[in-house]
Formats: structure tokens, sequence, C-alpha cells
């Protein structure tokens, strides 16, 4: 079926996941922007509407037409397209806003072309979009938003994207402190090297977290959220983090971290009702702090980015 129009979701993501850094990524379902992409006869990419936050409009300054132009150019397709964006997810809030664009537009358009181009090479020209928001042309935000579900980035060059299964009572609670932390910024403050004793921690929790939820080993999977390389540091820039922590530990949490480059905390939770109480825990410390806040409790994404009927 040729259609010249399409409404998607753009899921939010979690990145790095404690142990992952760059590596390991997951969707959710319950927090996303939206957006509208048409095609039209003449060549090229316009963000014709941008609605929910000041981002720049300009094709080359905006993440979805630098994504999508990495696609037109791969394209047999000699026309191009209009994208409208309601964006729900605020950049820097550390949930994949840059990567809900990116991947929203390059999706769409794969759509509307009628599929020529596989979920790795979507995830390839997303990245694109990436590049342009943090510097780093990361995967791990836009191959779960493309993918769905948990992806593992198991080689850069050539990209190589593993889709992980969701263990079907595994719930996220996010919560978003009203401050800024940019990914350019949390990258730079990051060590370069890091001792043999440290990595091997560090593997042993990444491929302890793959195998939990492969098995749906809910301890399996709490056990291996620990993060001893980056969280120490990266956690410097958030406030409140060790009590938001402990208490989304105390109110039954597997696991506690940082969400991509922060300032979101993430928690993963057995059932949605853990995950609620989790949810109150972190609000009372921000409560307490006198820090403004977002929450979002969400089932996992098992499809990613996906076209809205209307």
């Amino acid at each position: 079926m040729n259609r010249s129009e399409i409404n998607v979701f753009c899921p939010a993501t979690i990145a790095n996941i404690s142990c992952g850094f760059d590596v390991l990524g997951v969707a959710l379902d319950s927090v996303g922007d939206g957006m509208v992409v048409r095609k039209r006869a003449e060549k090229g990419i316009t963000i014709v509407k941008l609605e929910g936050q000041k981002l720049p409009m300009e094709t080359a300054l905006n993440v979805a037409g630098v994504a999508g132009l990495a696609l037109l150019e791969k394209s047999d397709y000699e026309g191009g397209f209009d994208i409208e964006i309601n964006k729900k997810i605020k950049a820097g809030s550390g949930i994949g806003s840059s990567a809900a664009s990116a991947s929203g537009a390059v999706w769409a358009m794969n759509e509307l072309l009628e599929r020529p181009f596989t979920k790795l090479e979507l995830v390839e020209f997303a990245m694109e979009g990436e590049r342009l928001a943090s510097g780093v042309a990361h995967a791990d935000n836009v191959a779960p938003a493309i993918f769905g579900s948990f992806t593992l980035v198991r080689s850069y060059a050539p990209l190589d994207i593993v889709p992980i299964p969701s263990p079907s009572e595994l719930y996220a609670t996010v919560i978003h402190p009203q401050i800024e932390v940019k990914t350019s910024d949390s990258r730079k403050i990051l060590k370069t090297n890091i001792t043999l004793k440290e990595g091997i921690k560090q593997w042993g929790n990444l491929g302890g977290l793959v195998a939990g939820l492969f098995t749906q080993d809910y301890a399996l999977i709490g056990r291996s959220l620990e993060d001893h390389i980056v969280e120490p540091i990266r956690s410097i820039l958030i406030p409140g983090f060790d009590q938001v922590k402990s208490g989304a530990m105390h109110a039954g949490a597997l696991g506690c971290g940082i969400s991509g480059s922060g300032p979101s905390i993430f928690a993963f939770s057995k059932g949605q009702d853990t995950a609620n109480k989790v949810a109150a825990s972190m609000k009372k410390v921000y409560r307490n702090i006198g820090i403004e806040y977002d929450v979002h409790v969400s089932k996992i994404n098992s499809q990613g980015v996906r076209e809205m009927r209307t």
C-alpha cells in the first residue's frame, strides 16, 4: 500500500542500564513523542511543525532532519519529506529525547517508502542524529527505539545489534528531576582508562544481566544491575541520587541506576505494584529536596517505534 502520510509514536529509552555503558538500552511503552511524516515531491526534508519544546527547526540542526537526510542519501527516492514533531520527552532528560526524534523520523520514512531498509540500517541512520546531539554516534538509545525491548550493541564496527527479550512482568520506574545534564558534558568527566579488576566486575554484571533477561530470572537481573565504573562519577551531577537509589531498593526494586547520562534515574521492578511503590519513594526524595520532577511508570515496549492509528 503506497501511502503519503504516517503518524508514529517514538518511545523514550533508557540507555547504559547500569553495567552496559554505550552498549545496552531498553524502550519504554508509556513515554514518548508523537511525529507525523509526509511524502512530498520536492527533494529534501523540512521540519514544518515542532510543538512541546524550543528546539531548532532547521533541518541540519535538528536530529530528526539529520537522521532523515542520512536515509535519503542512501535511498532511490526522488522526493522528500515534511515532518511534524510533538516533543513530550524533554531534551537533556536522560531518557533518549534525541533518539526518539531520530528513530521516529527514519522509521516513518522507511514505512512510507515500503521498507527498503532493514532495522539495522535504520539504526545507522538514526545514529547520525545522535552524533549531532552529543558529538558521538552511539546506538544504545536508537537501537531499542527501533528494535523494541532490550538491545545489546555487540559491535560498532561493523554495527551488530542483538535484540533481547524482556521478562513479562518487568516494569521500569523513571524519575526526571527538573535539571538538565547534557550528554556531551557528562561524557567529558568520564575517565578513559579502567583497571582490569573493574573491567572484570563490569563484564560479569553485563553477562549476568543479559542472561537474566533471556531466562526471566528476576533475582539475577537484580544482582547484575551494578555499575562500578560510570555511576560513581556521573551520580555526583545528580542531586539526591544516593537517597533515590536507597529508597527505591527499600521499596522493592530489583535495581536502580542512572538513565543514560542523567539526570533521570531508573529502577526495574517485578510487577506494576512494586514499580508504583518505587515511584512513590522517588517522589518523596525530591519533594524533600525541593526539586520539581516528572515520574513515569512503564511496561517495557516490545515493538519500538510504532504507527499510531487514528
